[in-house]
């Protein structure tokens, strides 16, 4: 007599295999019994928690948020072991991993959306048909190919700068022609992209294997009701984390590298997005606005200036000159990324900038000055406006940044023919209109003929070139009885590190860096060479100094020793004597440093000093693009969003900072808020030389005659 059993109790003993639908184990599931229970084990559990989850329409949100957050994790992965020497190997590592994880969920539920929206609207048949669930593996493939090549983007980030997607990345996609010009040159692209097919496709062919893909096809199809019920869930979910979640929560670690990789890139990018231009009223600490204007006017006195006006919010005062003024030509060198160690004075091993190091016993140079940011705007934005950094963007780039107060006004007001010379595309980083519109006439790459440029890379022509360009502009000037400030901008020390061949005795490009620092340091020293024959020469101060130094990344936020720049001001007709100066010294106080060397008297709205003169405690500015900090001898303070702020003691010999009590933050605040009020109010504008010639005469006659500043 043959028994009977259910079809339900059958297929439970011996249940149908579809290899679609399995999920690969480990090692083979131990022999069930019929009417053994089923097993209970916590992963068996999860297991089937996952399959159940990824049988439905919106199983493919699971899918990707997964995917995204494997992805983000091998490229954690990647650029920790980049970074391992500098890395700390403690507690903090694990409280990045959380943060990490937090951040990769975060991202990934806010890059998902496009999907849910879609997947809510798609009609059933969709996945019933061949061509839509072609459509869906082609879908997934394209996915995992974008969100791989974004791990690649963030290591060739990372290479460069040291941290994760930020504001800088944020440019980048402005710029494209520079940055994808400078991408070709700098990497070998075909390689890269191919290896990035590669990867995707293993990728695929693994996630194939392990049956999610056909797990999720093969699900019932739903009721429109239930997709907009569950998409909205999603939805729900992302909004509550946009709403919660933000970059600033994250706390500070005491090592950068760790912060850094506690961050996820795209969170990162689209956070930078959004904050490219913060108010410090609303994100940072503040004084009363009187209060803030006392401080800094209080420090700016230091400098045995007068103030002008009844109005206290405002920093106009009046500098005097003591002797007759000087009226020399002014030829300002502003070399891309040249950090103090790379001259032999800061670095006894260094041999990339002999023709620098020879003109450093000639010339007076400043052997403690930082800059005050981490790019080429911010540089000029301190050179040319003597003004503490802004948070978010430059003021170079930012709008409403015509006609203020800067350098070349002032040398405007005695005569003289102002210029930036660049050997790039001008418009990048909105330098033409901003020097354009504050009264410099510019000489670009743009503007001059193509049998002119005799080596470019995508940054620009190189610095021959562009000191040809120099000469020539400096001959007509002169030719028209005219005195020039120029403002000349280099390029080559740049990646990809290009250059003309049999210049020095390192190859193009693949001696990187140094071979850059070197072809700069030769150009350099050619032009002074060219220019001894002119007839100009002796009546021009040439002056070099760096917009930021080659590398900011540090284990702090604001690594003050990456931020020493040198600067040296040769005046072969002995205008300035030779010497070094070893005050401590802002990219700020260049401007009044320069004018006091030539011993002008003239209105000013400066934030800097003349270095050599002023009686004050030494400070120097410097920041990135959120964290703004105020620095002495031996501290620094920082304030940040939001509303925060930090005081640490430096140790200049092991760059460490240590916590200590809040002294001089006020200072620091008083610094940063005034300037912004200034420029978002336009009250940082100009003086005509009008303006400049009444406030002179007014200074003179409220001198006693004795006294009376000579103007020659």
């Amino acid at each position: 007599m043959h028994r009977s059993y259910p079809v339900n109790a059958f297929r439970a003993c011996y249940p149908y295999r579809n290899k679609r639908f399995d999920l690969p184990t480990l090692s083979s599931p131990k022999p069930q019994r019929c009417g053994d229970p089923a097993p209970t084990a916590p992963s068996v559990k999860v297991l089937s928690l996952v399959k159940s989850a990824l049988a439905r329409r919106d199983g493919g949100v699971l899918l990707f948020v997964v995917l995204f957050v494997s992805v983000s994790w091998l490229t954690r992965l990647a650029l920790g072991l980049k970074a391992w020497s500098a890395v700390s190997l403690d507690s903090s590592l694990l409280a990045a991993a959380a943060w990490a994880l937090a951040y990769d969920l975060g991202a990934a539920l806010l890059w998902s959306l496009p999907l849910v929206v879609v997947l809510v609207l798609l009609p059933r048949r969709f996945f019933t048909s061949w061509w839509g669930r072609s459509a869906a593996h082609l879908g997934f493939f394209v996915g995992l190919y974008a969100l791989l090549f974004g791990g690649v983007a963030e290591w060739f980030f990372w290479d460069e700068f040291g941290v994760r997607f930020n504001f800088i990345a944020v440019d980048y996609l402005v710029y494209t022609k520079e940055v994808i010009g400078n991408i070709r040159e700098s990497y070998p692209l075909p390689w890269v992209f191919a290896g990035l097919g590669g990867a995707t496709l293993a990728g695929y062919w693994l996630w194939l294997r392990a049956g999610l893909m056909n797990r999720w096809l093969a699900a019932e199809p739903e009721r429109f009701r239930w997709r907009l019920a569950r998409g909205g869930a999603w939805i729900v979910a992302t909004i509550a984390v946009a709403v919660t979640l933000n970059s600033e929560q994250m706390p500070g670690f005491a090592n950068n590298y760790n912060r850094e990789l506690a961050k996820n890139g795209l969170w990162s990018l689209f956070a930078a997005f959004r904050n490219n231009e913060l108010d410090y009223d609303q994100f940072y600490p503040t004084l009363p606005v009187d209060e803030a204007f006392q401080r800094v006017r209080t420090e700016l006195a230091a400098d045995r200036s007068d103030p002008l006006g009844d109005d206290a919010r405002d920093t106009l005062r009046f500098v005097r000159g003591e002797g007759a003024e000087l009226h020399p030509n002014v030829i300002q060198i502003t070399v891309e990324s040249l950090s103090a160690e790379f001259l032999g004075r800061y670095h006894q091993g260094s041999t990339l900038t002999p023709n620098l190091d020879a003109l450093a016993a000639r010339s007076l140079v400043f052997d403690n000055l930082y800059a005050t940011g981490t790019r080429t705007d911010r540089g000029m934005e301190a050179l040319t406006l003597s003004l503490p950094p802004t948070p978010g963007r430059s003021l170079i780039k930012r709008p409403h940044n015509e006609h203020l107060f800067t350098l070349g006004s002032v040398f405007r007001s005695r005569g003289y023919d102002t210029a930036f010379l660049y050997g790039g595309y001008g418009y990048f980083d909105n330098m033409n209109y901003f020097f354009g519109h504050n009264g410099y006439r510019v000489v670009d790459r743009a503007s001059v003929a193509g049998n002119d440029i005799t080596f470019a890379n995508a940054w620009g022509a190189c610095d021959e070139d562009l000191y040809r360009w120099t000469l020539r502009e400096a001959d007509a000037a002169h030719a028209a009885g005219k005195p020039f400030h120029f403002f000349v901008m280099t390029t080559s020390n740049h990646r990809p590190y290009t250059y003309p061949e049999g210049r020095i005795d390192l190859p193009s490009k693949i001696s990187g860096r140094a071979g850059a620092v070197k072809y700069t340091d030769f150009a350099i020293g050619q032009f002074l060479r060219d220019a001894e024959s002119k007839p100009w020469f002796r009546n021009t101060v040439f002056v070099v100094v760096a917009d930021h130094c080659a590398s900011v990344a540090g284990r702090t936020t604001l690594p003050v020793q990456n931020y020493h720049i040198p600067m040296l001001i040769y005046a072969p007709g002995g205008q300035v004597a030779p010497g070094h100066v070893t005050e401590l010294m802002s990219q700020v106080d260049f401007a009044p440093t320069l004018l006091g060397l030539l011993r002008w008297s003239y209105a000013s709205r400066f934030f800097g000093w003349d270095v050599r003169t002023a009686t004050g405690d030494r400070r120097a500015l410097i920041g990135n693009y959120q964290k703004l900090g105020l620095y002495e001898t031996g501290m620094l303070s920082v304030v940040m969003p939001v509303r925060a702020a930090e005081e640490y003691s430096y140790d200049a010999t092991t760059f460490a900072l240590t916590p200590r009590r809040a002294e001089f933050t006020p200072e620091a605040i008083a610094y940063y808020q005034t300037a912004s009020y200034l420029f978002r109010h336009r009250r940082y504008r100009e003086l005509s030389p009008e303006e400049q010639a009444h406030l002179l005469r007014e200074a003179q006659h409220a001198r006693p005659p004795s006294a009376t500043v000579a103007v020659h």
